[in-house]
């Protein structure tokens, strides 16, 4: 029972620690076995344009990837004998533990005694499991208020990341969402960027931030992010091989960056979760209220439906969301992991309303055995499959999901928990892993 409290607790809200034993099970398995691409010969690029489906086999999308332009990497021999590569992971900023960090824990499993980056860290709000890594920051660090108010120095990061010595190292893996793939790496290093999003606020959510920012902020913003967009852009071609987290950010990637990438979907520790028997009669919202979550639409809709509705999630907007709900909607800013596995396996649905990169919240609902009504874009297309694991509706208005719950409620009589936990199990961390380790050695 300890041994599973402890697992769980890595997906909590709160960082904890990692067993020992499972860092040294993932040192010993995939990685020396998926590797031969980059240690016995070098560099192959991958023919197609791919993504890493269910069955973990590749399927063609788009373009033919280009010959290589940077030579063969390094051979088995001049890594020393070493069993894994000399590694560095790059991630944009250590300050909480969320989606972007569960995969890094991740990275940490299958690369053991890699090296962390990163702009801004903060060991008491990580795991354990990056705590026990050496984490060496860049310059921002040691500026005025930056582990509270790190995204204030974006205009610095391009700078700083630049300055940061990886010489001696066989394999960079960037974790890009804030500025994490424009270092420059030595020539021979194999450089794989896993990006959860290019820069929301430089690229297609600018606007959306532009209106949302404060007067100076929304003076100075069109001058800053010229420069930082174009630096964005050119660092991409830094980059040997790009992973998606998802369809949606594959094109993105594609559009932004003129890039080709695979898709390979962020961890999701489906283990943890399991179906009950008790399903109570409220739908389940869970996530940060923040305006793009567009928690919002959930409270009108529900407001004129009159169904119970469970709201989990702290953010700028709780307190007027809390004043605009009727009798029907609880909101709780927080709760438990074991409280959250319970609230998943026991509600009626869950709704969610965002369009996300990719989007975990889903699968650990899928997980326990409840299906999911979600906006019909962005990541949610790649996890919940109509009529299986759930329904989508089309617009972000209250209309329609007004439309969508009453749909669901026609739906749910046929659904079935176990389709929806098969569903979820395309998703386990092992498949993650499969695909890391493909891309890098393929």
């Amino acid at each position: 029972m300890d041994a599973q409290k402890a697992k769980a607790a890595r997906h909590s809200f709160e960082p904890s620690p990692v067993a020992p034993a499972a860092v040294a099970e993932a040192a010993q398995s995939a990685p020396r076995s998926r590797m031969t691409g980059l240690l016995d010969g070098g560099f192959t690029p991958q023919a197609p344009h791919a993504r890493l489906g269910a069955d973990g086999e590749a399927a063609s999308l788009l373009r033919p990837r280009p010959p290589s332009r940077f030579g063969s990497y390094p051979s088995r021999r001049m890594i020393c004998g070493r069993d894994e590569p000399r590694t560095a992971i790059v991630h944009y900023w250590l300050v909480g533990m969320r989606g972007g960090e569960r995969v890094l824990e991740r990275l940490i499993r299958l690369f053991p005694r890699a090296d962390i980056f990163t702009h801004v860290y903060n060991p008491a709000a990580v795991s354990e499991a990056i705590r026990a890594r050496p984490v060496r920051t860049t310059f921002i660090q040691r500026l005025p208020g930056a582990v509270r108010h790190y995204q204030k120095y974006l205009p610095l990061m391009p700078l700083a990341l630049e300055q940061l010595d990886l010489r001696g190292y066989d394999l960079i893996l960037s974790s890009e969402s804030g500025p994490a793939k424009g270092v420059i790496v030595p020539p021979r290093a194999l450089h794989v960027c896993y990006c959860h999003s290019p820069m929301r606020y430089l690229w297609d959510h600018y606007t959306d931030y532009l209106r949302s920012a404060g007067f100076l902020t929304r003076m100075a913003m069109p001058f800053m992010t010229h420069g930082l967009r174009e630096w964005d852009y050119a660092s991409a071609a830094r980059v040997d091989r790009f992973i998606a987290n998802s369809s949606f950010i594959q094109q993105r990637i594609e559009k932004s960056y003129r890039r080709p990438s695979t898709v390979v979907y962020p961890p999701v520790d489906v283990s943890l979760f399991r179906p009950s028997n008790e399903v109570e009669p409220h739908y389940l919202w869970v996530g940060q209220m923040t305006a793009y979550k567009r928690a919002d639409l959930a409270v009108e809709a529900f407001n004129a439906l009159g169904l119970p509705l469970l709201m989990v999630g702290e953010g700028e907007m709780l307190r007027d969301l809390k004043a605009r709900a009727k009798r029907n909607i609880k909101i709780i800013p927080r709760l438990s992991f074991d409280e959250l596995r319970r609230a998943y396996a026991r509600c009626r649905a869950l709704v969610f309303t965002a369009e996300e990169d990719f989007g975990m919240v889903p699968v650990e609902a899928m997980a326990s055995g409840r299906p999911v009504l979600a906006f019909g874009r962005g990541g949610a297309l790649d996890s919940i499959h109509p009529g299986v694991s759930g329904l989508f509706f089309h617009e972000q208005t209250t209309e329609a999901l007004i439309e969508a719950v009453e749909e669901m409620e026609a739906w749910l009589p046929h659904f079935r928990p176990a389709d929806a936990v098969r569903e979820a199990q395309r998703f386990a961390p092992e498949r993650f892993d499969e695909g890391v380790m493909s891309v890098i050695g393929g």
